[in-house]
C-alpha cells in the first residue's frame, strides 16, 4: 500500500514537472535503479565553503544514503560528495526526477530541482554529533570510519522524500528531507530537515 502511495505521488510530481517543462521549455529527466542516473553522490554529506554540512540537531547527525552503503568505495572521501562517473555503478535506493533548464549535456552545472522518493528501504545512519565531528576533523570521512563509530545506528527509512534546489542550478539553494523508518533495536525514527543557502535552518531527529 505504501509503495503504491509513493508511486502515485511520484506520478503526480512528474506530471507537474511535465507541465512545467512545457511552459518553460525545460528538460525533465527521470532516474531510478532501472533507468540509472540520479544524484552523483552516495550520501547527503558534503563540504561547503570549508564547513562540513551534515543534518544534525546538535546531539545526533543523520547520514542519508541515496545509494547502498555497501557499494561506497573504501577510499572515497564522503565529504567530497561527487564521485563521477564511478558513483553511477552503485544501485540507487531512491527514484525520482530532475528538472533542468537545458540539460546536463548542454552546459548546465546542476538541475533547477531534483525530487527523490525512497523505494522502501533507504539507509539513514545516525551518529552522535560530537563523534562525527571528531571523525571529520581531518577533512576526511570514509565509509569505514563511519561504520566504526561507536554510536552508529543503521536505520532504514520506509518513507523518504527529498526535494532539492541545488547550488549552480536553482536561484536559491534549498533542501528539504522527510524520512521515517526502523532502527536495528526494533525502535523507530523520524527525520525532518530544512536547509537554505547551505545552512541548516531546521532539523528534527526523533527516536521512539
Amino acid at each position: 500500500m505504501k509503495r503504491r502511495v509513493i508511486r502515485a505521488a511520484l506520478a503526480a510530481a512528474v506530471l507537474v514537472g511535465v507541465v512545467a517543462v512545457g511552459l518553460q521549455a525545460n528538460v525533465l529527466l527521470q532516474f531510478s535503479p532501472a533507468l540509472g542516473g540520479g544524484v552523483p553522490g552516495y550520501a547527503r554529506v558534503e563540504t561547503v565553503d570549508g564547513h562540513v554540512l551534515v543534518p544534525n540537531d546538535g546531539t545526533w547527525a543523520a547520514v542519508v544514503f541515496f545509494r547502498q552503503p555497501s557499494c561506497v568505495p573504501e577510499d572515497f572521501n564522503l565529504l567530497d560528495f561527487f564521485d563521477v562517473p564511478r558513483v553511477f555503478g552503485c544501485e540507487l535506493a531512491v527514484e525520482g526526477f530532475e528538472i533542468w533548464r537545458n540539460g546536463p549535456l548542454a552546459g548546465d552545472l546542476a538541475p533547477i530541482q531534483a525530487v527523490s522518493f525512497g523505494l522502501g528501504a533507504v539507509p539513514v545512519w545516525f551518529v552522535r554529533s560530537d563523534e562525527l565531528e571528531d571523525n571529520v576533523g581531518d577533512g576526511v570521512l570514509t565509509i569505514g570510519e563511519l561504520e566504526e563509530c561507536v554510536s552508529l545506528q543503521q536505520g532504514l527509512a520506509s518513507y523518504f522524500k527529498e526535494t532539492l534546489h541545488p547550488s549552480g542550478g536553482a536561484r536559491q539553494s534549498k533542501v528539504e528531507i522527510t524520512a521515517r523508518g526502523a532502527l536495528p533495536d526494533g525502535g523507530a525514527f523520524f527525520l525532518q530537515v530544512e536547509a537554505t543557502h547551505n545552512e541548516l535552518k531546521h532539523v528534527t531527529i526523533q527516536f521512539r
